[in-house]
Formats: structure tokens, C-alpha cells, sequence
């Protein structure tokens, strides 16, 4: 009997083993099917399939074959292995800036989330996706340490064009930078004053920045000079439930925001 590590080393030095397996732990499969789904030859296909008779892993009945029991437990591993990989690629060059410590979920449901990175020719990318998240709502809710022009101005536009709802919770120190430039200040100004949006003040730091439109949770990831280096996008459950707990929270110890107590 082989070690688990050469097993793993087995599947993973052919990924027509690894799909023919999770084919067959799918539903059972005929050679021709297994051949028209992954490409291989009738050659490759038979001994693939030996080798994982040999080990238990699939039985033939009626000229299709399928997985075992222990099949179907090797083949969702060797998924969930592979689906973890993928999550760390996605998030590998932004692991030094993301604040893991204040999330409140598995980075395995960042899975499915859509990584945005500026680049050269598309430098503001991550909040066009952001913009577009937002625009595509019909609720709001954000807590953040920071506040962006390009955000805010699409906020503004979404709250005083219709029935948007907008809430946020945003640092003191968030609100003293908008309070810095009067056409900021006045969309700011503007927003507190519509009855569809309301802005509370905490007094303590928010380390993550976070906007929840309708089901969907941007997170927008910055360095330690403040550069924007990507936003996350998520329909995760898991992400979302994280999100707006943490959002309940800060809004429960954050205080009323009026533009007065910033002049």
C-alpha cells in the first residue's frame, strides 16, 4: 500500500486522473463518455481506470464505471485540495495586505470571489468594480477607515437620483480627509441632509473597509501607505454574514454624524 503523499502524487502528476475521478464520483460514466469529456484516448482511459480498480476506487457494471465508496472520498479531497490551490493563487500576491485577522470567516469562501487589480492601462479597475457593484443595488451599507472620491461621487449619484438606500459608518479620521475638500464635503453635506441615507461617526479606527450592496460584499484592499492594490467581490453567505455583523457592530457604538462637528 502506497503513502497518502504518493498517492497524492499519483493523481496529481495527471489531470486526466484527477477529472476522470471526479467524473466517475459524479455520476457513472461509459469509456466513450469519459473520452469525449476530458480528451483522452482510449489507452490513456484504460489505464487510468486499472490503476483505480486496482486501488478500489472504481467499479464497471453494464460497461459504465463509477466510483466506490472510497472512490467518492478520495475524489471530494482531491477537489477541496484543488479548489484551496486556487483560492491561495487568487490571493497570493496580496496576502501581505490583506487583514485576515479581522475576518471572521474561512479564506476558502473567498473561492468565488472576483480579485480586481489596478493596472497600467486600467489603474482605477478595482473601483470601476466596485462602482459597478454599487450601481447595480438598491442598498448600501459600508464601514471604512477611508472614503474615495470615485465611491463617493457614485454614492451620491445613486442616493439623490432615487430610492437608493445608503448607510455607512466611516472613521473620524475617514471624515476629517472629506471634510479637507469642500467638493467633497459638500456631496457629504448633501447625503446627511436626504432622508435614504444616513452616516454615522466612529470615534475608533476601522481597520477593514467594506460595502455591502443588496448580496454582495466588495472589500477594497490597501497597503501601508494607504495605495489601493485590489478589491475583493463576493456573494460568499459566510462572507456576507461576517460582513454585516461587523457592520451591526460598529454601527451600534457610532455616533450620529453632523457636518457641524467637523468645521
Amino acid at each position: 500500500m502506497e503513502a497518502p503523499l504518493e498517492e497524492i502524487e499519483f493523481l496529481a502528476r495527471s489531470q486526466n486522473r484527477v477529472e476522470v475521478l471526479r467524473l466517475v464520483a459524479a455520476e457513472p460514466r461509459t469509456r466513450q463518455e469519459l473520452a469525449t469529456a476530458t480528451g483522452a484516448s482510449q489507452a490513456t482511459l484504460g489505464r487510468i481506470l486499472e490503476d483505480f480498480a486496482d486501488r478500489s476506487w472504481v467499479s464497471k457494471e453494464d460497461r459504465r464505471h463509477a466510483a466506490t465508496a472510497t472512490g467518492e472520498l478520495v475524489a471530494d479531497g482531491i477537489s477541496g485540495l484543488i479548489s484551496v490551490l486556487e483560492t491561495e493563487q487568487k490571493l497570493r500576491p496580496l496576502v501581505a495586505y490583506l487583514p485576515t485577522e479581522e475576518f471572521g470567516f474561512d479564506l476558502r469562501h473567498l473561492a468565488d470571489a472576483t480579485v480586481t487589480v489596478p493596472t497600467r492601462t486600467r489603474p482605477s479597475a478595482p473601483l470601476q468594480q466596485v462602482r459597478t457593484a454599487i450601481e447595480g443595488a438598491d442598498t448600501l451599507r459600508a464601514f471604512s477607515h477611508t472614503l474615495n472620491e470615485q465611491t463617493l461621487s457614485t454614492v451620491h449619484e445613486q442616493v439623490t437620483g432615487g430610492d437608493y438606500a445608503f448607510e455607512a459608518v466611516l472613521s473620524r479620521s475617514a471624515l476629517e480627509a472629506l471634510a479637507a475638500d469642500a467638493s467633497l464635503w459638500s456631496q457629504v453635506r448633501e447625503l446627511s441632509r436626504r432622508s435614504n441615507a444616513t452616516i454615522r461617526v466612529s470615534e475608533g479606527e476601522i481597520p477593514v473597509a467594506a460595502l455591502i450592496a443588496d448580496g454582495t460584499v466588495s472589500l477594497l484592499v490597501r497597503d501601508e501607505h494607504g495605495i489601493l492594490r485590489a478589491s475583493l467581490s463576493t456573494d460568499s453567505a459566510a462572507v456576507r454574514e461576517w460582513a454585516t455583523d461587523r457592520f451591526d457592530r460598529y454601527w451600534e457604538r457610532a455616533n450620529p454624524f453632523s457636518p457641524l462637528d467637523f468645521n
